[in-house]
């Protein structure tokens, strides 16, 4: 619980859809309060090759291996949400200018795992690391894992076993305690990357279930309808507390954040315990905008759950020292809101600036030097 504070943040900056056809980089941003260079970019990383579409990152090492004098996190994992490649990058070496470390082809994963269109990637006490999948190379949507070696890298296979994928996949967290991994659902990547229409949900092409794995059998036990409440289900996060089995997660489309605790007997079940209330608003494609929350975070001590309003424009921060009835606390806008006249709530306090530069809407995740989310 203990660290010294963070002086590197690395974030993913992506060029994909942009009209740009250069390659996605990788930043290194000073977040050192007393350096000169406070707040500034201070090294870019371009991968080698364009389109990619980097998205979440992951360690080849964390605290799955406590208590292993062999294992040192020095290596971020960089899956790609559209190219399918795994990018490996040394941030060991130097941590303030990381280099490429090696690159996974996107074939090799085809080849060994039948999966695609990669993104949350954690490492694990096996030595291994796993990256959640949420497709077949042909875009049809399949929720399974690869495994690669944390030493070699190298694509070691599938994680579940065969037969064993859900049908949409997205992100996941484990809990070895309860012998219990958790996974949830985005939809089709055939669908979805041609950008969101209702009528895709209608038709079942998103995600609106949770799929419960036996840790060490490696097979879906238990998968549980969210309806209503769990539109696309996208991150998920254990209380830290390896002896929790508390997790919290957010629903997109819903706009709600769902607790997900055990029941007597090895069952699981879901509550809904925060709605955040979508806004009325003319010439979107739906009559209301849901805040649409894209991702989740749970400070290290467990008393706080953090999570963006992607469309919304705003970052919540919500007390759960009593997990089933969360608390809000703070909150703060990046950007003046859409023009609703008849939701004058959607007219933030303020509009956030940072160095003299305005931030907007679309915030989503980052990763600090010594972070997980």
């Amino acid at each position: 619980m203990k660290a010294s504070r963070e002086e590197i943040m690395y974030v993913p900056c992506v060029y994909h859809h942009t009209g740009i056809n250069k390659p996605d980089y990788l930043a290194t941003v000073d977040v050192n309060p007393k350096s000169p260079r406070y707040c500034q970019v201070i090294h870019r990383l371009p991968m080698p090759n364009v389109n990619d579409e980097l998205h979440h990152s992951g360690w080849n090492a964390c605290s799955s291996c406590f208590g292993d004098p062999t294992k040192v996190r020095d290596k971020l994992i960089l899956p790609c949400l559209i190219s399918s490649r795994v990018y490996v990058v040394d941030v060991g070496t130097d941590p303030r200018a990381p280099c490429i470390h090696k690159v996974v082809e996107a074939d090799d994963i085809k080849e060994k795992c039948g999966l695609a269109f990669l993104h949350t990637s954690h490492c694990l006490g096996s030595g291994d690391v796993m990256i959640s999948a949420m497709g077949d190379p042909e875009g049809n949507g399949k929720g399974g894992f690869v495994l690669l070696d944390a030493e070699t890298f190298e694509v070691k296979g599938n994680w579940e076993l065969d037969g064993q994928a859900a049908e949409f996949g997205y992100d996941f967290w484990y809990q070895p305690r309860h012998n219990v991994m958790i996974s949830t659902e985005w939809g089709a990547p055939r669908v979805f990357g041609n950008g969101f229409r209702i009528e895709d949900v209608q038709a079942g092409h998103y995600g609106h279930r949770l799929h419960v794995w036996d840790w060490t059998k490696r097979t879906c036990i238990q998968s549980l309808d969210l309806g209503e409440n769990g539109q696309v289900p996208l991150g998920i996060r254990f209380l830290h507390n390896p002896d929790s089995d508390q997790a919290l997660m957010c629903c997109a489309l819903s706009s709600s954040v769902l607790h997900v605790y055990k029941v007597e007997g090895g069952q699981w079940e879901t509550e809904k315990v925060i709605q955040v209330r979508s806004k009325k608003v003319e010439g979107w494609i739906l009559p209301e905008i849901p805040g649409f929350i894209s991702d989740i975070l749970i400070s290290m001590d467990d008393r706080f759950v953090y999570f963006n309003n992607w469309l919304h424009g705003d970052v919540r921060q919500y007390d759960i020292t009593d997990i089933r009835h969360p608390r809000m606390v703070g909150q703060v806008y990046s950007h003046l809101g859409f023009l609703c006249p008849t939701s004058p709530q959607m007219y933030p306090p303020y509009h956030v600036r940072l160095l003299c530069t305005g931030i907007y809407r679309g915030q989503h995740c980052e990763r600090g030097a010594s972070d997980r989310c």
